[in-house]
């Protein structure tokens, strides 16, 4: 029988982060970078614990060369063809860098060739280090399934599967072998599927529940989803994601590898029906659309953008005194508020 829980679930902007007394001095003390090792492959993550989302416009191989100088992780869409792959590496994208990224199409279409291509991917450069498992729904059993199939085929990888975004799940995924579980149903700017489902849940309450249940069982999540600011991305590192994925922050730069239009970068979501007619997806009379499209002023190289997130990043672990971007879970604090910004000259921007 429905019944509704009582306790207040939060997101990014029903919090801030409390400061607190700091033995810091700068900005510059703060070391942003994390050794990260997992439940089942026995490699290990060194850098910067930010992940570009796998969609158009900013899981391409040109971000992936700016950010890989940040040591961070571009999941790469699963559009391009092996041609694209073979130019993508020659030209210096790093290999220890992106993820190979599959959808679960096979589930339903033993046809489904984004699995084939992965394999086919993996096959050429086998130094590739992650593989990324993504649906709209990762609550279904036949999901948990492919990611242990995966897991079986692929032992020494890292595996990211997503999304869910409650403990239950969570620990699901990683049972079944994911060292990491994308967490967010319905936060992302592009992503309608609370409007057209009622169904989400608010993220960093997530964050908190999801990682708590993560840690348990030696596993990681990754937040994807609902960062806006720098300070959202502060927030969910403090509410203990260990890595955060960002796509609309990172949208309608020139790595977007997309044609401006009157001035005007195109932004979408993967399950809308501009993704759909982009790239052949299943429109088969029993699914409605669950994203939207946006048209974003261009905002230049993506390397400023890189440098403001990351100056945010370090500025909140000074605030509350944490000199490892590791050591920002336990050291933050958070105070449930209102309004969280002064927006009297907000008509004026």
């Amino acid at each position: 029988m429905s019944h509704i829980e009582q306790d207040i679930k939060l997101n990014f902007d029903d919090v801030l982060l409390k400061p607190k007394r700091s033995t810091l001095s700068s900005r510059a003390s703060v070391d942003l970078n994390r050794t990260i090792t997992f439940r089942y492959s026995p490699k290990t993550f060194t850098g910067v614990p930010i992940m570009a989302a796998n969609m158009d416009g900013v899981g391409t191989f040109s971000m992936a060369k700016v950010l890989q100088k940040y040591n961070c992780i571009t999941v790469i869409k699963k559009h391009y063809t092996l041609d694209d792959w073979k130019e993508a590496i020659g030209n210096g994208v790093s290999l220890s860098h992106i993820a190979v990224c599959t959808g679960a199409n096979m589930i339903h279409d033993p046809n489904a060739e984004d699995y084939d291509n992965i394999k086919k991917i993996l096959e050429q450069w086998p130094d590739i280090n992650y593989i990324c498992i993504d649906v709209a729904n990762g609550y279904q059993e036949a999901f948990s399934n492919f990611v242990a199939r995966v897991r079986k085929e692929y032992p020494d990888k890292i595996i990211i599967a997503g999304n869910v975004i409650t403990p239950e799940m969570t620990e699901q995924l990683i049972i079944r072998g994911a060292d990491i579980v994308k967490c967010g149903i319905g936060p992302g700017s592009v992503c309608t599927t609370r409007a057209m489902t009622g169904v989400g849940y608010p993220q960093l309450s997530g964050i908190l529940e999801c990682a708590d249940a993560a840690h348990g069982l030696k596993g990681h999540i990754v937040s994807d989803g609902g960062c806006r600011t720098p300070g959202d991305v502060s927030k969910a590192f403090a509410a203990g994601a260990d890595f955060v994925m960002l796509g609309g922050m990172l949208a309608a730069h020139k790595e977007s590898e997309l044609q401006l239009k009157d001035g005007k970068y195109e932004f979408y979501g993967m399950a809308s029906d501009r993704a759909m007619e982009e790239h052949g997806g299943r429109k088969d009379g029993y699914r409605g659309a669950e994203g939207k499209v946006v048209y974003l002023p261009d905002r230049g190289p993506v390397q400023h953008t890189i440098n403001e997130i990351l100056g945010g990043v370090r500025s909140s672990c000074t605030y509350v005194g944490a000199e490892r971007l590791k050591d920002l879970p336990r050291c933050a604090t958070f105070v449930q508020t209102r309004e969280i910004l002064n927006r009297v000259y907000s008509n004026f921007e």
